[in-house]
């Protein structure tokens, strides 16, 4: 990405927060970078958290700016976008919105530079994954920047925009599984006589641990389970209740019902 690009996030929140965050620790540039948010609060910790300036004037911001990053919540992007409308046209237009789709982000913006994004909580400190698609035509270039910009927080990958609705699903409800998972982990270990603070390491730890073994080894999970499993050992034992509670089916469950509600959203 080229240094003289300057980036406006529309929105200061956690996740605009993050990115922000993010993109400094990467080396962009504070002066490159501002935000504008109508809330009070959520404009005063960003600029707290990073340093960064507020903006009070949406209008010169969005006309300074290289690439507009969108991160209200969808229910307030009408109201964000139709003060800056004329003047975003020409911008890159990245979209960490939920379930709001390129064309109605286009009819919203006039805009036909967008690339449509679902990040998730642990961009936060910098181990997030980013699942991206983009409007039709749109250059090499400028899909290198958002690769850029989102590799800022974590992990990237692209997908269609049919398949965003089970990204979110997936990877952007995700954290939420596993801190149950975590939290019933520690629980487990408090039962068989752990104190809450060693469990709830020991939770955390292992599921980091399994999660980097997965990613960094290649192999598939099942694979990686057996290896842990010893005919009738502890960890059998451990799976033959999961089995019988349908753990991988439920979890599966939970990833299509989230799916499903994103569509609905989406629709709205």
């Amino acid at each position: 990405m080229k240094n003289t690009d300057k980036i406006l996030f529309i929105g200061a929140g956690r996740m605009a927060t993050a990115l922000a965050a993010g993109l400094m620790k990467k080396g962009f540039s504070k002066s490159g970078i501002s935000a504008f948010d109508v809330s009070k609060s959520a404009s005063a910790n960003f600029a707290k958290k990073t340093g960064i300036r507020i903006s009070t004037d949406i209008g010169e911001s969005v006309s300074d700016a290289d690439i507009v990053i969108l991160a209200v919540k969808p229910q307030n992007v009408s109201e964000a976008l139709s003060a800056a409308k004329l003047l975003i046209e020409d911008k890159l237009l990245i979209s960490i919105l939920a379930g709001t789709r390129i064309e109605t982000l286009k009819g919203l913006s006039g805009c036909h530079r967008i690339v449509r994004v679902m990040p998730n909580t642990p961009a936060i400190i910098g181990e997030g994954i980013s699942a991206f698609c983009h409007s039709s035509g749109l250059s090499g270039s400028d899909i290198a920047k958002a690769e850029n910009i989102l590799g800022a927080v974590g992990a990237v990958c692209q997908v269609k925009e049919s398949q965003m609705d089970a990204v979110t699903g997936l990877s952007g409800s995700g954290p939420a599984y596993v801190f149950d998972f975590i939290q019933a982990l520690a629980d487990g270990g408090v039962a068989a006589g752990l104190s809450r603070d060693v469990a709830l390491k020991l939770a955390a730890q292992t599921v980091k641990g399994a999660a980097c073994l997965v990613l960094e080894t290649g192999e598939h999970p099942s694979v990686l389970r057996d290896q842990v499993t010893s005919p009738g050992g502890t960890t059998a034992k451990g799976l033959s209740v999961l089995e019988k509670n349908a753990f991988r089916g439920t979890v599966s469950e939970a990833v299509t019902a989230a799916t499903e509600r994103s569509k609905e959203l989406g629709k709205q």
